[in-house]
């Protein structure tokens, strides 16, 4: 992350410090002040923007709530909470099978809430003459089967693949429905793809590689990055991805964003997720996301 949004992470979590402190120094003077509520929310970096913006507009309007916001994956918020550590985990990504039975043997049922949507966009350096891939060419990109830019329409030039880490819901996304198209395979990334720790990675390496191929979510792609048309095959209209083209379905690579709760939520949390469902949404688009329906 930038250091920006590093400062607003760390600003938040102090927050959620605060109710904690707050209560030591009633206890002292003897005053009865009230403890604010806690909202832990860990996991996607995809969604950790815009989980920061819902958090700083709700806090505000709701002085009793304290929301810390950390990213780290969808997998390290999943994993958190399995473990009892998180009110909210953020995931790009539905839950695994092998997660939700884990969660059950933690005596947690995992309840899911799509709250966004998002494309999944396909950035190139602007000095990249191509302009759109299909999806099976991006299988075959990702698989190291397709490894010159002239294979596709471009110069000759080495196609340098980007991704992010494993534990990100957008790689795990990429990987079923882009590399493997859907189906149930054991088919992986190229070894020679670069795993990027973050969005910010990709667009840097985007930025500044002539040769370098990336994906990465709607909302983080900048303007200084070129976004490649996708078709969903070579018979199939080029489509490049927006509120629009999400929204109508004629763009092929985009998904349901969510935030899961431990059983269904009750108080302060429901509360929460109530308003980021209905009042949140503003933000969304905001953000460069794509709003529910």
């Amino acid at each position: 992350m930038s250091r920006k949004r590093t400062w607003a992470v760390l600003a938040l979590s102090l927050l959620a410090l605060l109710p904690g402190c707050a209560s030591r120094a009633a206890t002292a003077g003897g005053s009865a002040t009230p403890v604010a509520h806690a909202i832990q929310n860990t996991g996607s970096d995809t969604l950790v923007n815009l989980a920061l913006a819902w958090a700083e507009r709700y806090m505000p309007e709701h002085p009793g709530v304290r929301i810390s916001v950390t990213g780290g994956g969808s997998g390290t918020g999943i994993a958190a909470l399995i473990n009892g550590t998180t009110d909210i985990a953020n995931a790009s990504r539905a839950l695994k099978k092998e997660e939700f039975d884990a969660a059950q043997k933690n005596g947690i049922t995992p309840v899911e809430f799509a709250v966004a949507r998002d494309a999944i966009a396909i950035v190139v350096n602007p000095a990249n003459p191509v302009n759109g891939l299909t999806l099976p060419q991006l299988s075959d990109i990702y698989q190291g089967k397709i490894t010159n830019w002239r294979q596709v329409g471009g110069e000759d030039r080495p196609i340098v693949l980007l991704s992010r880490e494993s534990n990100s819901g957008t790689y795990v996304y990429f990987l079923e429905h882009v590399l493997r198209l859907g189906a149930k395979s054991d088919l992986l990334f190229s070894p020679d793809t670069l795993l990027m720790p973050s969005s910010e990675g990709i667009s840097a390496e985007v930025r500044q590689n002539p040769n370098a191929l990336g994906y990465d979510g709607l909302g983080y792609v900048t303007s200084d990055q070129k976004v490649v048309a996708v078709a969903k095959n070579a018979s199939s209209p080029y489509v490049k991805p927006s509120v629009a083209t999400v929204n109508d379905g004629s763009y092929p690579i985009s998904r349901p964003l969510f935030m899961v709760t431990a059983g269904q939520p009750t108080g302060q949390v429901k509360d929460y997720l109530d308003w980021i469902i209905h009042d949140g949404q503003a933000l969304v688009v905001e953000l460069g996301f794509v709003p529910l329906k």
